[in-house]
C-alpha cells in the first residue's frame, strides 16, 4: 500500500526546490531581457546571444576551457581507472597505504593550498629543468588532472568493488588471459561508471576557478577566470547569456549519459540472464 505524503513534507520539497532551482530559472528569464539592467524585466530579445557570439575572449576563454577540460578528464579516467582497478581488486602491498593517501588527499585538501602547490612545483620544475617556461595550457591541465583524478579513482574503486568477479573467474576458466578479461569483459560492465566518472571530471575542470588561477598565465584565462573578473565589475546580461547555454549543454549531456547508462545496465542484465540460462 502506498503511502501519501503529508503536506508538510511537500511543502520543505517545493520550498527547497524553489531555493535550488529559483535563481536558475531567473537567470535563463533574464538572458532574454532586452533591457541592460539585469533585475529589470523590459521586453523579450535575443541580443544578448548575439552579443555573446561577438565576445571574442569569451570565445576564446570557452574554447580554452573545453580543450583542457577534455584533455584532462581523459587522461584523468584513464588514471583513475587504473588506481580504482588496483585498489579494490590488489590485496594488501608495499605502498597501498601512500597509494591510497595519495588518491583521496586532493578530496579533503583545500583548493587553495593545492593550487599554491601546483604554483609552487612549477615554479621549481622551471628553475630546475627549464619547463614549463611559463604557466599555461599545459600547467592548467596538469593540476586539472591531478584533482579530479581523485574523484574518479574514487569513483571506479566503488565499481570494482561491487563488481561480480564470478563473470571474469568464468572467463579465465576458459582460457582468456588476464588482461584480455580485463577489456573484453571487466571494462564493458563498468562502461557506465567510467562514463559518470569522465562527466564528473569534465564538470569539475571546467567549472575551476581557484586552482586554474594559481597556474595559469597571461593569455590563458579560463571561461570561470574571465565570468569571475567581469561579475566584479558588474552584472552584464551576457554573462546571463552565457550560463543560459552553459546550463542547457550541462542538461543535454546528464540527460545524454542518463540514457545511456540506463540501455547498458538493461543490456548488462539481460547479458547475465542469457549467461545463467546457458549455464542451466
Amino acid at each position: 500500500m502506498t503511502k501519501r505524503l503529508s503536506w508538510f513534507i511537500i511543502l520543505v520539497m517545493a520550498l527547497g526546490y524553489i531555493f535550488l532551482y529559483g535563481p536558475i530559472v531567473s537567470l535563463i528569464v533574464f538572458s532574454f531581457n532586452e533591457s541592460k539592467l539585469v533585475t529589470v524585466w523590459s521586453g523579450f530579445s535575443t541580443k544578448w546571444y548575439v552579443s555573446l557570439a561577438q565576445n571574442d575572449p569569451i570565445i576564446n576563454a570557452f574554447v580554452l576551457s573545453l580543450k583542457i577540460a577534455l584533455l584532462s578528464s581523459t587522461i584523468a579516467t584513464i588514471l583513475g581507472t587504473i588506481a580504482g582497478y588496483i585498489l579494490a581488486r590488489f590485496g594488501p602491498f608495499a605502498g597501498r597505504t601512500i597509494l591510497s593517501g595519495m588518491v583521496t588527499a586532493p578530496l579533503v585538501m583545500p583548493e587553495v593550498i593545492t593550487g599554491l602547490s601546483m604554483l609552487l612545483l612549477f615554479v621549481s620544475m622551471r628553475d630546475l629543468i627549464g619547463w614549463p617556461q611559463r604557466n599555461g595550457f599545459a600547467t592548467i591541465a596538469i593540476a586539472h588532472i591531478t584533482f579530479t583524478m581523485s574523484y574518479i579513482s574514487v569513483v571506479m574503486q566503488s565499481r570494482f568493488a561491487t563488481l561480480d568477479i564470478s563473470l571474469e573467474e568464468a572467463a579465465q576458466d576458459l582460457g582468456a588471459r588476464p588482461l584480455k578479461v580485463f577489456f573484453v569483459i571487466t571494462l564493458p560492465i563498468v562502461a557506465p561508471a567510467i562514463v559518470s566518472g569522465f562527466l564528473l571530471g569534465f564538470t569539475i575542470s571546467i567549472d575551476d576557478l581557484v586552482i586554474t588561477s594559481f597556474t595559469s598565465g597571461p593569455g590563458a584565462n579560463t571561461l570561470p577566470m574571465v565570468i569571475f573578473s567581469k561579475v566584479r565589475l558588474g552584472l552584464n546580461p551576457e554573462i546571463n547569456a552565457l550560463a543560459t547555454l552553459i546550463i542547457a549543454v550541462v542538461a543535454t549531456g546528464v540527460i545524454v549519459s542518463t540514457i545511456y547508462m540506463a540501455q547498458a545496465e538493461k543490456r548488462r542484465q539481460r547479458d547475465m540472464q542469457m549467461a545463467v540460462q546457458a549455464n542451466e
